[in-house]
């Protein structure tokens, strides 16, 4: 199988004899080379929408980030890594519970969203909170019910780890921990995470055959949902209100958070339906434990608001024949070698 691939940067690195000489703006310190790490571009997919350039990829950087994304001792109470939120068995998502488990048996706010192909974002998290890759992964790292950590805590722990310590001397060429460099080496791990290899893809490349009923449930997808969770990629990356009622216990506005505009009251980002089918809970609070349920609220229950998405007015219409070969479709986006591909599994 062919891939494309985009190469983020180019590291030429070295040093001769330089001092390291104490000042209120020191240079970085040069350790030496890097091995370039080129983000991989499935075929099918359009340009990446997001730029490494502030941040480029190498794969030191990878693998530090990697370490850092599956460590629980980067939270205030040693249990809670970010990979406890983000499962590899659940396409990176949270996997079989509705919202995200914190430190000292917090909960967030919201569902986890999923951590694959984030390169093709152009911003992240549920209401568009954040603009960088960096950025949303600062968040969770001393949110009070997620990770729950300082800074001080983060960086005395990591300086008194030699191999930490080693690592992030190497990828960014500087004496000390900062946290901007935790930011952007879990940046560099979880913007490489791509899945593209479902028998949704193989079928596109002529390589797999769908079922008839596979066939039927594209052809309704097509039909009934794609408008917002269009191919490839089967997000728009918009934000909509689908009718889903206020949970009085959350009071969650959704993007109206962000922006402050009562245009954007009720409205979340639309998520991915590629691994759709093993990442349940499902929508931004887990509301939802299965796809049928899903499927029902559409079919039945999408409530009116002054914002609901014009597409949903009257529901979507789906015969008995048609939700389920629509599920079967759905369950040909799951892209399996994701779940176990020893490149983002926890390290050894």
């Amino acid at each position: 199988m062919r891939r494309k691939f985009i190469t983020i940067s180019t590291l030429v690195l070295f040093v001769a004899g330089l001092a390291v000489i104490p000042t209120a703006c020191k240079k970085e310190q040069t350790i030496r080379g890097l091995e370039k790490r080129e983000l991989e571009i499935p075929d099918s997919f359009p340009a990446p929408a997001y730029s490494f350039s502030d941040n480029p990829l190498s794969q030191e950087g990878f693998e530090l980030g990697r370490r850092l994304f599956y460590d629980p001792q980067l939270s205030a109470d040693g249990l809670v890594p970010c990979s406890s939120c983000h499962q590899q068995i659940g396409g990176f998502g949270t996997f079989e519970h509705d919202r995200s488990h914190g430190v000292f048996n917090s909960h967030t706010l919201r569902n986890a969203p999923v951590l694959f192909n984030l390169a093709w974002n152009t911003s992240f998290h549920w209401d568009g909170e954040f603009s960088s890759l960096a950025d949303e992964a600062a968040h969770p790292l001393t949110g009070s019910n997620e990770m729950g950590q300082t800074y001080k805590r983060i960086i005395d722990y990591l300086e008194a780890d030699r191999t930490y310590r080693d690592a992030f001397k190497e990828v960014f060429r500087y004496p000390f921990i900062r946290p901007e460099f935790i930011h952007k080496a879990l940046a560099q791990f979880t913007g490489s995470i791509v899945s593209a290899n479902s028998k949704y893809d193989q079928y596109k490349k002529g390589t797999r055959s769908f079922t008839p009923q596979e066939e039927n449930g594209y052809q309704v997808y097509k039909v009934s949902c794609a408008s917002c969770h269009p191919e490839p990629l089967f997000t728009d990356y918009s934000y909509r209100n689908i009718g889903l009622p206020v949970d009085p216990l959350l009071n969650d506005f959704g993007r109206m958070r962000i922006t402050g505009q009562a245009e954007d009251s009720l409205k979340f980002k639309v998520p991915t339906l590629r691994n759709t089918y093993i990442s349940s809970n499902y929508m931004h609070d887990g509301r939802f434990n299965t796809l049928q349920q899903c499927l029902n609220h559409y079919r039945n229950n999408v409530q009116p608001a002054a914002t609901l998405d014009p597409l949903l007015t009257n529901g979507i219409t789906l015969t008995t024949t048609q939700n389920d070969n629509l599920l079967l479709f759905l369950r040909a986006l799951t892209d399996s070698s994701l779940l176990r591909d020893p490149r983002y599994k926890r390290p050894d």
